[in-house]
């Protein structure tokens, strides 16, 4: 059987990149493989860690490469959910950052907090433990 689907990454639309940096690089430790200029600021940027990919564009730069769905899209968040192996490792990271729900444990079997990144959207941190036996 072919493979279907290789990757997905989620792409993150924000009105300006550098604040959602705060997070993403220097709170997690994402490291910045590539980037795009959009004017004087940045239009895009991909970030990695751990095989994990996450992208950041500029509402600019959306408008200017897909109008349609730059018109479209305007003021949408986006829900991003990660799964980690460590969540205490995670929350001893996020310091200032806008919780949206709190540190729960949920009746899929997760324990997970949701914050709102700089850029607006909402992200999820889950770590799952396996069941016992």
């Amino acid at each position: 059987m072919s493979t279907l689907v290789n990757k997905a990454t989620s792409v993150l639309f924000v009105e300006h990149i550098v604040p959602s940096l705060a997070l993403w690089e220097n709170k997690l430790g994402f490291k910045r493989v590539a980037e795009v200029p959009e004017g004087d600021e940045l239009g895009f940027v991909l970030l990695v860690r751990d095989g994990v990919e996450i992208m950041l564009q500029s509402r600019a730069s959306l408008a200017a490469d897909l109008p349609a769905v730059a018109a479209q899209h305007r003021d949408s968040a986006s829900f991003v959910f990660i799964e980690v192996p460590d969540l205490d490792a995670i929350l001893a990271r996020l310091g200032d950052s806008e919780v949206v729900n709190p540190v729960r444990d949920t009746f899929y079997g997760s324990r997970e907090i949701t914050i709102r990144e700089p850029g607006g959207h909402f992200v999820t941190f889950a770590h799952f433990t396996p069941p016992p036996g």
